[in-house]
């Protein structure tokens, strides 16, 4: 996918370039900074770094990666957090924007960053993440380059304590087990009747809403078959149609790339991952009727026995449709992420 979050070492990330959160003097720092020379050679980089000299708060500079599993290393020097009236966040996203830049011209088709300036520099970590999240999400509208945000350890990541509180509620209060789903189906079935004024039908997984209940056609196999609905594909361009949306800055939206979208726009027949199709349900902003329904058309549906479910819904019912923040969520609650290449 072109935009990911992993939990790992920096150092040990296969990437075009990956960034290293700089000392501004040539001179090794703690942290990021230390681990990125001791992997990639000590002496060789340091010898190269002090070709580029002091790199300013905000910029960025290339050196060799040597015995790193990358190309190159893109040196690039996060503020120092002083309250945040001193154009802190402007900084930081200058960062991440002249790395992104930098690496494109370079030639690269994917780059790595740390979350920058959250170490000794005290960045707050949940402003940290929602500016790399927005500065990424911006340059990727006009790009095809791969990013990849790294975090060491649970203790450099942080969401909002709201966005956190509210998932988690959320959560424990919709949990059901797979014994209680089918029980859960039956009972939400006339909220959901009763909350959306629309009909419903349900099965043993989830909900689906329709404008009518849904007959089951009887007759032979080709009787049967002229009375398919819309497949995952062709309901998917309508609702394209429907919202005004342009093919990229669908997938742009969606964190899916050219080629897969290419495979799902040419194949009537194409099934998508789950985490694709409700990727694509995001960039379009689809309530939760309207994503069950699209999920339905591939086989799917979201379950409260799945907490990977949940949260998406939790997502949907908040209206939060930013796939970049949705992945965030995910990420911080240990599942899986919206978008794929496949």
């Amino acid at each position: 996918m072109p935009f990911e979050l992993i939990r790992n070492d920096i150092t040990k990330v296969k990437a075009d370039a990956i960034v290293n959160s700089a000392n501004p003097e040539p001179a090794v720092g703690s942290g990021t900074d230390s681990a990125v020379y001791k992997a990639a050679g000590y002496d060789k980089m340091l010898k190269e770094r002090q070709k580029i000299g002091q790199i300013k708060p905000g910029e960025a500079a290339v050196t060799k990666a040597f015995a790193l599993p990358a190309k190159y290393v893109i040196h690039t020097v996060g503020p120092i957090w002083m309250g945040g009236e001193n154009k802190e966040a402007e900084t930081l996203a200058s960062c991440y924007r002249k790395c992104m830049a930098l690496a494109e011209v370079l030639g690269c088709s994917s780059i790595a960053f740390p979350l920058i300036s959250t170490g000794v520099y005290g960045f707050p970590k949940d402003l940290a993440l929602s500016t790399a999240l927005k500065t990424i999400e911006s340059f990727l509208e006009d790009s095809e380059l791969n990013v990849i945000l790294t975090v060491f350890d649970k203790d450099s990541y942080e969401l909002s304590s709201s966005t956190k509180y509210g998932v988690h509620a959320f959560i424990n209060d919709n949990l059901v087990s797979k014994q209680q789903a089918a029980e859960y189906s039956r009972s939400a079935y006339e909220r959901e009747k009763a909350r959306m004024g629309r009909s419903v039908y349900s099965n043993s997984t989830g909900i689906i809403l329709s404008d009518a209940v849904p007959t089951f056609p009887t007759g032979s196999v080709d009787d049967i078959l002229k009375t398919k609905g819309a497949t995952f594909q062709e309901k998917l361009l309508s609702l394209i149609d429907e919202k005004g949306l342009t093919d990229v800055e669908t997938y742009k939206r969606a964190n899916i790339d050219r080629k897969l979208f290419s495979k799902i726009r040419s194949n009537a027949d194409y099934v998508p991952k789950k985490t694709t199709a409700l990727a694509l349900a995001a960039a379009l902003e689809l309530n939760y009727a309207e994503t069950q329904d699209l999920l339905a058309r591939a086989g799917m549906t979201l379950s409260h026995s799945s907490r990977f479910d949940l949260i998406v819904e939790y997502c949907i019912r908040n209206r939060i449709y930013d796939v970049y923040q949705i992945n965030s969520i995910l990420f911080d609650n240990g599942q899986h992420q919206l978008g794929s290449s496949e």
